[in-house]
């Protein structure tokens, strides 16, 4: 399984992280709701489980996602100033290109 974290998300995620106080705490990119061929996702701090597999990025943050969820395969998650700020995260390989 393959995630990505842009420059800008690593920026906002690695303030996120500093201040937590649970150091055991990693990122985790889930699915809100799935429909047809893609998925709105979501992001949160938590704890891996053994239904969950952990990947490290090229930006030295760690990402739980769940084992055998084609949807989270291959995420893209960034940061954008304009039109409004915030995370989002898409799935290319998965056709998703739009704001989910």
């Amino acid at each position: 399984m393959k995630v990505k974290i842009t420059r800008n998300a690593a920026k906002q995620l690695n303030a996120v992280l500093e201040q937590e106080e649970d150091k055991e705490l990693k990122l985790r990119a889930y699915i809100t709701h799935a429909h047809g061929d893609h998925a709105h996702y979501g992001l949160a701090l938590d704890k891996p489980t053994e239904e969950d597999v952990v990947i490290s990025t090229d930006k030295e943050i760690d990402v739980i996602v769940k084992k055998d969820e084609p949807l989270l395969d291959g995420i893209v998650i960034d940061y954008l100033y304009t039109p409004q700020e915030g995370y989002v995260i898409t799935n290319p390989s998965k056709g998703n290109h739009g704001d989910h």
